[in-house]
């Protein structure tokens, strides 16, 4: 889920919508400007917040010059049909899928899972990054979801990459680490890639399972860690909605950044994606 809101304004909380939308006064820009260039966005754009930069002119600069000519044809019709479920916010920031794509070709990966599809923007991203004979493990408790973009990872020629499993991620990772699997086996350590954009609750869980799970050298990237800026917060600033989610996100951030099994950068993309690369 990538939710994004506009850190710099200090004297004003973020209010929070039933939609999960975050509604707030930029630094120097009314109420009316805003709402002109809320109307601007293409349907395509209309999930899109300011995110982690100063305006909405700044994240509509880097997606159009750097993001949006370089989509390819089926991530950019997925966007499109996420854009109209009621649920879009939950979907991969195109700019931090870019960031993704790049890392996925850096390191060549082939063997790579994914915790959270949703309608399958990062999932469809990494099948088309990864070589023709490698395979994404993508699990998701919600099969519907995932069938909404379905026909266009169909249409792209990829499908036959994806294994999707229907279930809580837990207990899959568990039965991967046991080496239960007939068709994945000697899956410790075995895994180049890993992407979560999960229950945010645990994402601690999700982590040391992966940390076993993913190769020395081997990537594990976590969305949404900076919780729409929530976490630079006081938690008295935070709507209720969000405070449980925000804490694990602290208690998560806190832990990560101090262990020396990873090497780790926090990269201020979409909502915060922590690029978690396994040393030992």
């Amino acid at each position: 889920m990538t939710v994004r809101v506009h850190p710099f304004v200090d004297h004003q909380p973020a209010m929070v919508h039933p939609a999960g939308e975050q509604s707030r006064e930029m630094e120097g820009v009314g109420s009316t400007d805003r709402s002109r260039q809320s109307m601007e966005f293409t349907t395509a754009e209309s999930f899109l917040h300011e995110g982690l930069l100063q305006s909405f002119e700044l994240t509509k600069y880097i997606l159009k010059t750097n993001v949006y000519p370089r989509e390819p044809t089926p991530l950019k019709e997925l966007r499109e049909v996420t854009a109209r479920h009621p649920g879009k916010l939950m979907s991969t920031a195109p700019d931090s899928g870019q960031l993704i794509g790049m890392l996925l070709k850096l390191i060549n990966a082939k063997k790579t899972i994914e915790i959270g599809v949703y309608t399958g923007y990062s999932l469809l991203l990494t099948a088309l990054s990864i070589p023709h004979d490698a395979m994404i493990i993508a699990i998701d408790p919600n099969k519907e979801t995932y069938e909404i973009g379905l026909p266009i990872i169909q249409k792209a020629g990829v499908e036959h990459k994806i294994n999707f499993i229907e279930s809580q991620a837990l207990p899959v990772l568990d039965i991967l680490l046991q080496n239960l699997s007939t068709k994945y086996p000697d899956n410790e350590g075995s895994f180049d890639f890993a992407f979560v954009d999960a229950d945010k609750e645990n994402y601690l869980n999700y982590y040391e399972r992966l940390l076993k799970l993913v190769k020395v050298g081997g990537l594990i990237i976590f969305d949404n860690t900076l919780w729409g800026g929530t976490v630079a917060q006081p938690e008295e600033a935070v709507s209720e909605d969000r405070k449980e989610s925000r804490r694990s996100i602290i208690e998560f951030n806190n832990s990560v950044s101090i262990d020396q099994r990873i090497e780790i950068a926090l990269a201020p993309s979409g909502d915060g994606l922590t690029i978690c690369r396994r040393i030992r």
